[in-house]
């Protein structure tokens, strides 16, 4: 099952933060950071949700390719992986 959303949808941090599978403030620091982008709407942070899929599916890639990476080198040391 796949939910739809549109993608000019914005998110509070604590609605991003939820999304990402993270703390509040590590979402903040990604933002002052400019990892994900943001606009604000009065005083708060609001981050769009097709910027917030892409910083996703980016540190997936990430974790992926690491991981290949230990199975590779798990397999040349002949560690029974």
């Amino acid at each position: 099952m796949s939910t739809l959303f549109q993608e000019n949808v914005d998110f509070s941090t604590q609605e991003s933060a939820n999304l990402l599978n993270v703390s509040c403030p590590f979402l903040i620091k990604l933002l002052e950071n400019g990892e994900i982008p943001f606009h604000q709407k009065g005083v708060h942070r609001r981050i769009w949700l097709a910027d917030l899929l892409q910083y996703k599916v980016h540190t997936n890639n990430v974790s992926y390719n690491a991981l290949e990476l230990l199975v590779e080198q798990a397999q040349e040391l002949d560690m029974g992986y």
